[in-house]
């Protein structure tokens, strides 16, 4: 994680990473038969077709995977992609694979992280909270540290869309504090887009790109550091 957090591995702007993006094939997706950037885009146009007063969230969709551009330069895929969930507590039967999934995990062991709230107090929030590593993480941590504009509430759906422990299973409750609990309902509806979007009609990117390019230069213009 470290690693990634220097932010010295790249420069490039959002266009550049969609673009690099179509180059990966995410193994813990079965939807693989179209480009990522396809993704993006119909992820960004559901959004902005259920709400078109919020262009945050419809850059939001354009982005939320971005993240998955460590899996080009190193990082494997079991570490970029796939669900994510709270580490330093007790793992959650609600995690894809279940508790089962993590009998190799030494903190199944740890007097302290093997209980229900772990290293943490309860309703401690999950801003406080050691997420897994994965594309969530890394892109809310770049979007942090090229300090874009993006409301409070872009940063969760992008930190915790692949959380379903959480969102889905509703686990884990007992780490969130009122803000997380506000949060929820946003990245639930955010996940509505994502989810339920692969299958439909492409959409004309060309056309796209001059609306979200001024998305772009709205809230996160520029090269950035990744």
């Amino acid at each position: 994680m470290q690693h990634w957090l220097k932010f010295n591995h790249l420069e490039m702007n959002v266009m550049e990473a969609l673009d690099l993006l179509n180059s990966l094939v995410d193994e813990s997706d079965p939807d693989v038969d179209l480009p990522n950037s396809i993704h993006a885009f119909q992820t960004a146009e559901r959004a902005r077709e259920a709400h078109p007063d919020k262009d945050w969230m419809h850059l939001t969709g354009l982005i939320h995977d971005l993240g998955k551009v460590m899996a080009l330069y190193g990082e494997p895929q079991w570490a970029t992609v796939g669900d994510t969930f709270p580490i330093g507590c007790e793992f959650s039967d609600k995690c894809v694979f279940g508790k089962a999934s993590f009998a190799q995990n030494p903190d199944i062991d740890n007097p302290v992280y093997s209980t229900k709230l772990g290293m943490y107090e309860e309703n401690c929030g999950l801003r406080n909270v050691v997420m897994s590593w994965g594309h969530d993480e890394y892109m809310y941590q770049v979007l942090k540290h090229n300090k874009c504009t993006l409301p409070e509430e872009a940063l969760c759906m992008v930190r915790f869309h692949s959380f379903y422990p959480w969102h889905t299973g509703k686990d884990y409750m007992y780490l969130c504090d009122d803000h997380d609990l506000n949060m929820l309902q946003w990245v639930l509806e955010f996940n509505k887009f994502d989810l339920y979007s692969k299958s439909e009609r492409v959409p004309d990117v060309e056309a796209l790109k001059p609306y979200y390019q001024a998305l772009i230069d709205k809230y996160m213009p520029g090269v950035m550091n990744w």
